[in-house]
C-alpha cells in the first residue's frame, strides 16, 4: 500500500542567525495488521551548496519504521526523495501508534511525527486470577485477554454465614494494555468466627466482566484447639476402654 502523501523539508542554506525549517510536522498512515505501508520524505535544498541530511527512525517496535537511507547528500537547488516503510505485525491490536523520524543538518534536528492507525475489530476481554487471602490481604491478578486497552474496575464482596454480605469498590486500574497483567492487593479485616466467600468482580467498558472467588474459614484459637483436641481425646478414651470378659 502506497500512501499518497509527500513530506517536504525546506533545508535551505540559511542566512547568518537563521535556521532551516521542516515543511510539515507529521505523516498520517492507516493499515491493517500484516500490511507494509509505503511513503516517502521529499527533502529540498534550495541553497547554493550541497547539504547532507541525517535521517533516523525510532527502534522497533514503535511503529516499525524502516528508512531507505540513513543519510543523504542533496546537491544545491535539488530535491531528494527518501522512501520509508511501516510494517504492521500480524498480531498488532487495533488502535493508534505514534513515532518520530528525525532529520538533522547544519547542527539542527527537526522531528517528523508519524501517526499510524491500525484498523481491525476490537475485542475487549479480561480475567481475574490467582485469588488468595493471607495476612489481612486479598491477593489477585487482573489480565487483559483482549486486543484493546482497558481500564478495569474491581469490586470485593464478602459473603459469610453470619451477617449480611458486604460489597465495596476495591480498586480501579488506570489503563491495562493488551496481553498485560497487574498484581493487586486489597486489605480486608476477617471475622473472628465465620466461613466467608470472597468474590472479586472485575468490569470494564464494553460490557466486559469477570469474577473469581476464594473461600476461607476463620476460627478463634480456643475453638480451633477444641476441634483438634476433642477428636483426639475421644479416640484415646476408646482405645483405653476396658474390655469385659464374657460369662
Amino acid at each position: 500500500m502506497r500512501a499518497a502523501l509527500a513530506l517536504v523539508l525546506a533545508l535551505a542554506a540559511p542566512p547568518p542567525g537563521a535556521g532551516w525549517e521542516s515543511g510539515r510536522e507529521y505523516v498520517y498512515l492507516e493499515g491493517s495488521p500484516g500490511m507494509v505501508l509505503e511513503d516517502r520524505l521529499s527533502l529540498t535544498n534550495p541553497g547554493a551548496e550541497a547539504l547532507t541530511v541525517e535521517m533516523k527512525a525510532p527502534p522497533a517496535p514503535a511503529p516499525w519504521i524502516a528508512l531507505a537511507a540513513g543519510e543523504v547528500t542533496i546537491p544545491a537547488r535539488t530535491r531528494a526523495e527518501i522512501p520509508f516503510t511501516v510494517t504492521v505485525p500480524a498480531d498488532t491490536p487495533p488502535g493508534e501508534r505514534t513515532a518520530t523520524i528525525t532529520a538533522s543538518a547544519d547542527g539542527r534536528t527537526e522531528p517528523i511525527r508519524v501517526h499510524l492507525r491500525v484498523s481491525g475489530p476490537k475485542v475487549p476481554a479480561l480475567t481475574v486470577e490467582d485469588v488468595s487471602f493471607s495476612g489481612g490481604l486479598v491477593h489477585y491478578t487482573v489480565v487483559n485477554r483482549g486486543n484493546t486497552p482497558l481500564s478495569p474496575r474491581v469490586w470485593l464482596r464478602a459473603d459469610g454465614l453470619f451477617g449480611a454480605p458486604v460489597t465495596r469498590r476495591a480498586h480501579e486500574v488506570r489503563q491495562l494494555p493488551p496481553a498485560q497483567r497487574v498484581e493487586l492487593t486489597e486489605r480486608w479485616d476477617p471475622p473472628a468466627l465465620d466461613r466467608v466467600e470472597l468474590r472479586l468482580d472485575v468490569t470494564a467498558a464494553g460490557g466486559v466482566h469477570s469474577q473469581a472467588t476464594v473461600t476461607k474459614t476463620f476460627l478463634p484459637w480456643p475453638v480451633l484447639l477444641l476441634t483438634l483436641l476433642v477428636p483426639a481425646s475421644l479416640r484415646l478414651r476408646l482405645r483405653r476402654r476396658p474390655t469385659r470378659a464374657g460369662g
